[in-house]
C-alpha cells in the first residue's frame, strides 16, 4: 500500500508539473488584467471576461490565419503522410540496390537540425516565384524522415504470411499496402498523422520566412502579431489567442490519445 501510495503521489506531481502551465494559460484567458498582475497569484478568477476571446479575435486577421493554418496542416499532413508510407513501405517490402544505404541516409536526415535547409529551401522556393503561395508554405516540407522511419519500423512487425499471402492472390503492391498493410498500421498510422498535423500547425520559422503579407500568415505567427499589438497592456487576451490557437491540436490529441499510445511504441525495437 505504501508503495502504491508513493506512485500516485509520483504521478499527481508529475501531471501538475505539465497541467499547470496550461492551467494557467487557461484561467489568464478569462481574467481581468488586474488579476493577472496580482500577488500572491489568483488561481481563480473572481471575474471571468469572455471578452479576451473576441479583443484576441478582432486584433489581428485572426479568421484569415485560422484558414492559412487549416489548408497548410490539412494538405501538409496529407502529403507528408502519403510520402512517409509509400517510403517505409518500399524500405520494409521491396528489395532494390542500396537499399540499406539509403535507408541510413534517412536517419541522417533526422540528425540534422531543420535550420540548416531554411537557406537553399527559401532560395528554392523564390526562383520558383512560390513567395506568399500554398506551395511555397507546403512543398518543402512534404519529407518527413522521423515518419517513415516510425512507419518502416512498424512494417517490419507484420506478419510477413499476410503479405506473402496477398502477393499469391495476384494483389500489386499498392493494392496491398491499401487493403492489406494500412488496416493493419491503424495505431502507428493515426500517430503518424497526429504528429505530422501537430508539426504544420505549429510551424513558426518558415511561414515566417517564406510569406510577408497577412493574408498568408499562419496562427503562429498571428500570436507574434497580437503580442506585439497588445504588448505588455493586456496579457489575458495574448492568452486567450494563444488558447485560441492551442484548442484544435488538444482536441485531436484528446481524441486520438488511445491509438497514440499503442502506435508510439509498436515496433519500436524491430531492426
Amino acid at each position: 500500500m505504501k508503495v502504491r501510495a508513493v506512485q500516485y503521489v509520483v504521478l499527481l506531481g508529475v501531471a501538475a508539473i505539465f497541467l499547470g502551465p496550461l492551467y494557467w494559460l487557461i484561467s489568464a484567458a478569462v481574467k481581468q488584467p488586474a488579476e493577472i498582475y496580482q500577488w500572491p497569484p489568483v488561481w481563480w478568477p473572481d471575474d471571468f471576461t469572455w471578452g479576451n476571446f473576441k479583443l484576441a479575435w478582432e486584433a489581428a486577421p485572426f479568421d484569415r490565419f485560422f484558414i492559412n493554418s487549416t489548408v497548410i496542416t490539412v494538405i501538409g499532413t496529407i502529403l507528408k503522410v502519403a510520402n512517409a508510407v509509400l517510403t517505409a513501405y518500399a524500405f520494409a517490402y521491396l528489395r532494390f540496390p542500396f537499399k540499406k544505404v539509403l535507408f541510413l541516409l534517412v536517419l541522417g536526415a533526422m540528425m540534422v537540425p531543420g535550420h540548416v535547409t531554411l537557406l537553399p529551401n527559401y532560395l528554392t522556393v523564390a526562383s520558383l516565384g512560390w513567395i506568399n503561395t500554398y506551395a511555397g508554405l507546403i512543398i518543402p516540407g512534404i519529407g518527413s524522415a522521423f515518419a517513415t522511419f516510425l512507419m518502416r519500423q512498424h512494417f517490419l512487425t507484420l506478419p510477413g504470411e499476410v503479405t506473402d499471402a496477398a502477393a499469391v492472390d495476384g494483389a500489386g503492391h499498392l493494392r496491398t499496402l491499401w487493403r492489406v498493410v494500412l488496416p493493419m498500421s491503424r495505431p502507428m498510422l493515426v500517430t503518424v498523422v497526429v504528429i505530422t498535423a501537430v508539426e504544420e500547425w505549429n510551424n513558426f520559422v518558415w511561414p515566417l520566412i517564406v510569406t510577408n503579407t497577412a493574408n498568408m500568415r499562419t496562427l503562429p505567427i498571428g500570436l507574434l502579431i497580437l503580442k506585439d499589438e497588445e504588448g505588455l497592456a493586456n496579457w489575458g487576451t495574448i492568452m486567450a489567442g494563444t488558447l485560441l490557437v492551442l484548442a484544435p491540436m488538444l482536441l485531436i490529441f484528446l481524441f486520438a490519445q488511445r491509438y497514440i499510445v499503442g502506435g508510439i511504441t509498436q515496433g519500436a525495437l524491430k531492426g
